[in-house]
């Protein structure tokens, strides 16, 4: 059973959505999507100021199984992105939800009502 917190938002394709106070959101991949990867040894993570259009793959995660893409929930404009999880990607492997891999600041008009809630995610788990 993955650890699915109700308080964030999801996307099908394994990101974790955190809203913030000041707008902005906390983008990472879920433990679902750690646990299906395996030992994470490299994040390749957007960079500050790039335009993501809503559903672009913007990032990479790599495991000793497999890379696999992350893709921006909504449009909008990176802000930010963790370096401690670029030097430690392991970071992710032992707690996904604090291992947080970018920001952003949505696009005005993005539609955060396409996201998954932590029940609708678990059914995406469940069918998987």
């Amino acid at each position: 059973m993955s650890n699915i917190p109700a308080d964030l938002k999801y996307t099908k394709s394994h990101e974790w959505i955190r809203a913030e106070a000041d707008g902005s959101l906390t983008i990472g991949v879920t433990d679902h999507a750690q646990e299906a990867l395996g030992d994470v040894v490299f994040l390749e993570l957007p960079e500050e100021g790039r335009s993501l259009s809503a559903g672009e793959a913007c990032a990479v995660i790599e495991s000793v199984k497999a890379a696999s893409d992350i893709y921006a929930p909504v449009a909008g404009e990176v802000i930010g992105f963790n370096q401690d999880a670029v030097d430690a990607p392991e970071s992710v492997n032992t707690d996904a939800y604090a291992a947080w891999l970018f920001k952003i600041k949505p696009a005005e008009g993005s539609d955060l009502s396409a996201l998954l809630d932590a029940a609708g995610y678990q059914a995406v788990v469940d069918a998987a």
